[in-house]
């Protein structure tokens, strides 16, 4: 499998089991949310690490009210992904990562490395590919999946075993969403996702 046991949970009657909690993380929609959301914080070299800061605050919430049996944490990898072979101007407007936030990417890695959480990140791929992946492959091994992201594309992959933690202001402010209420707050289903996202 792509990911491993890490912060194990015990049942809440004294170690009898629960349904297994997968949560994955999309490493860089919430450490760009967390860069832009904090103010500039920086260590004692002078470094920024306000966006680290951030995403460590948010990975110690979700293991204090979820209680996750596995997290794993995907990043995007620079360069071209299939979508470029494919589109060649896909993504030519966007804005490149400033060196403030870029340069705590690696500070990021090696943190989450030496809390013993996972990381996925595979050249040619975003890091929401990887997600809808590693979602899948948790459905079929028996977890329920949440997906932690501020990214409204993963809306297409909530299913009956796969929920949306969305981040909505900052880090902060969190919306679970799953097919109740994708259909009852946005009038969708999970294959409808696509589509608006299409149009």
């Amino acid at each position: 499998g792509f990911y491993r046991r890490a912060w194990n949970r015990q049942g809440r009657n004294g170690g009898s089991p629960v349904q297994k909690r997968l949560f994955l993380i999309d490493g860089n929609s919430l450490i760009n949310r967390a860069f832009y959301a904090l103010p500039p914080l920086t260590n004692a070299s002078g470094e920024p690490t306000n966006a680290v800061y951030g995403l460590t605050q948010m990975l110690f919430r979700l293991r204090e009210d979820y209680s996750p049996d596995q997290i794993l944490v995907t990043f995007d990898v620079s360069g071209p992904t299939f979508r470029h072979d494919q589109f060649e101007e896909y993504k030519a407007n966007r804005k490149g990562m400033p060196d403030d936030l870029r340069s705590q990417i690696p500070v990021m890695k090696e943190l989450l490395d030496k809390l013993g959480i996972n990381r996925l990140e595979l050249q040619g791929y975003e890091a929401d590919d990887l997600l809808g992946t590693v979602a899948k492959q948790g459905e079929s091994e028996g977890y329920e999946v949440f997906i932690v992201t501020g990214d409204r594309d993963a809306f297409q992959l909530i299913s009956s075993r796969t929920s949306v933690l969305f981040t909505k202001r900052g880090i902060t402010e969190t919306e679970l969403v799953n097919e109740e209420t994708l259909r009852k707050n946005y009038g969708l289903t999970p294959s409808q996702a696509i589509d608006l996202k299409g149009l």
